[in-house]
């Protein structure tokens, strides 16, 4: 009765639903079934010196619900209290011996026996060590014929008592059957979310984000809700939002190590949390393709709150969301590589880029006529290249052949005033087209000619083994902070696309944007691309 009263206790149907127990939960449930093993002593019936007891009943149980340490120590506890509470009694050494053999036994069933079959495991092994208790006292009991009197009286009883045994694995397993059936219940409350937010998932946008996480929110009854990327906090609803108006960078460990270890994080009674109204928080990582790319993150004002099911409901929606952001991602690369391709197709007939081009190669064509017609070859190949443009990637050698055409036509225009180095590594990977030019073009429009005197842009890919690495640096006038937070958030301006252009793009495709820095002088900026395995 005792058993069936904390099965339904929130806090212990947990402990006992768990296929897997932290030690702090073992040590709980030894306690548990040694005091019960305790109780069974002091509420035996005194046979002629003897005890009719359940004590090994509760070792039994315990050890093949919850393995061989609750199972020994509760043996050993109860077994040693039997002896010292009637030391030298006829039956105090048996009881002894037998507890502590109950404990290695239901240890080994544990261990090798399926969960179905523990039941009757149970009942088998709890009649064995009582029948070996008899047979102890048979050999032990000073005088003989006493150890026969006491043993002819409560043989029957102790032994068939053991049937209790399997009715408590029966009793503890239905608890854990339980689990199936939250996992169900839990499964069909994340198909529903999942159904309120499609909608929303078409477009993924701050505003669409703070609406998925509200339904979250309003559905499983939290008291806050959030959804990051691998960066910043996409969108915060609840307790605490006044702080996360906007994009905010990720600063809380406890999302930093779901982040960077791929497994949930679970905070039951958090007093130190950096939001002091938080107590229970439960950070699942979202992933595409196997790779962490974000974070739902669900928060609680009161301790206790991550049950199982919450557990098992989180998880389930975290992998829609995950699949739902996918599919968003497919959709924007289309959409993004349209956008390209229209703006590749401006900058070909761009008449600002025509003149100044051509004016670079009317001034060579008086002075260096070989200079003129390799010009020619790059402005025709640039333009050849942007017009042939598809949403399909290619090869990096070919963009690389037309950030080259860009360069030398550049060069031309400006002299020495612009130098361009190159750092390229032979490796074979396809990318984007038209994410490479465009950084260079802004390091030189935005940098180098922004800044005094003359400037330097380098052009590296590096092979990083798993990945290639491919970075545009410059030496002159630098990014503003300001400009490198509206890429990271998507809130550059229409007229100004060419960057933030390349850096969703990247993002949409491998997960991760471009990395920028402003330098002591100039700016840095690199990604990384991902090679294919074979």
């Amino acid at each position: 009765m005792c058993l069936f009263v904390l099965s339904r206790v929130p806090r212990f149907k947990e402990i006992f639903a768990k296929g897997i127990h932290a030690p702090q939960e073992l040590a709980i449930v030894t306690v548990i079934f040694s005091l019960f093993a305790i109780f069974g002593t002091y509420s035996g019936i005194n046979v002629e010196g003897s005890l009719v007891n359940v004590r090994i009943i509760a070792i039994i149980a315990g050890g093949i619900l919850f393995g061989p340490w609750v199972g020994l120590i509760t043996g050993i506890l109860s077994g040693v209290h039997r002896f010292l509470i009637d030391i030298g009694g006829v039956t105090s050494l048996p009881c002894l011996i037998t507890s502590i053999t109950a404990g290695v036994v239901s240890g080994i069933i544990y261990r090798r026996t399926s969960p179905e079959r523990r039941w009757i495991a149970a009942i088998a092994a709890g009649m064995a060590c009582e029948a070996l208790t008899m047979a102890l006292i048979l050999v032990m009991a000073d005088p003989h014929t006493l150890g026969v009197d006491i043993v002819s009286k409560i043989a029957f009883p102790m032994i068939m008592g053991q049937i209790c045994a399997g009715l408590i694995v029966t009793l503890v397993q239905s608890v854990e059957g339980e689990k199936e059936r939250i996992a169900a219940k839990q499964s069909k409350l994340a198909l529903e979310i999942a159904n309120k937010t499609l909608p929303y998932f078409r477009s993924i946008t701050p505003e669409s984000l703070r609406t998925i996480c509200g339904i979250i929110q309003e559905d499983i009854g939290a008291d806050a809700v959030a959804i990051t990327d691998t960066r910043v906090i996409l969108a915060y609803v609840g307790v605490g939002e006044e702080y996360y108006a906007e994009a905010n960078e990720i600063i809380s460990e406890e999302t930093k190590q779901t982040l960077s270890s791929g497994e949930i994080t679970i905070r039951d009674d958090d007093t130190e949390y950096m939001n002091r109204d938080i107590r229970s928080l439960i950070i699942i990582p979202l992933k595409e393709k196997g790779e962490v790319t974000g974070s739902l993150k669900i928060y609680y004002t009161h301790a206790h709150k991550i049950t199982y099911s919450l557990q098992a409901m989180a998880v389930g929606l975290s992998q829609i969301i995950s699949t739902l952001m996918e599919v968003s991602r497919v959709e924007g690369i289309k959409e993004m590589a349209n956008k390209a391709e229209l703006k590749a197709l401006q900058t070909s007939i761009n008449p600002h880029f025509l003149f100044n081009a051509l004016n670079a190669i009317i001034s060579s064509i008086r002075i260096d006529p070989d200079k003129a017609r390799e010009l020619i070859v790059n402005l025709s190949g640039y333009m050849r290249y942007n017009l042939e443009l598809t949403d399909e990637s290619i090869d990096i050698r070919r963009e690389l052949q037309q950030v080259q055409h860009y360069v030398e036509i550049e060069k031309a225009r400006f002299g020495s005033r612009l130098s361009v180095l190159y750092d390229i590594d032979e490796v074979a990977v396809r990318i984007p087209s038209l994410v490479i030019q465009p950084l260079v073009e802004n390091a030189i429009i935005h940098g180098i000619l922004k800044g005094k005197g003359n400037g330097t842009v380098d052009i590296s890919v590096k092979d990083h083994g798993d990945s290639v690495r491919v970075r545009i640096a410059d030496t002159g006038a630098g990014i503003s902070e300001e400009t490198i937070a509206k890429v990271y958030s998507g809130s550059m301006e229409g007229n100004k696309i060419g960057l933030n252009n390349v850096h969703q793009r990247i993002k949409l495709i491998y997960g991760t944007g471009l990395t920028i820095h402003r330098l002591a002088k100039g700016t840095e900026i690199y990604f990384d691309v991902i090679k294919e395995q074979r």
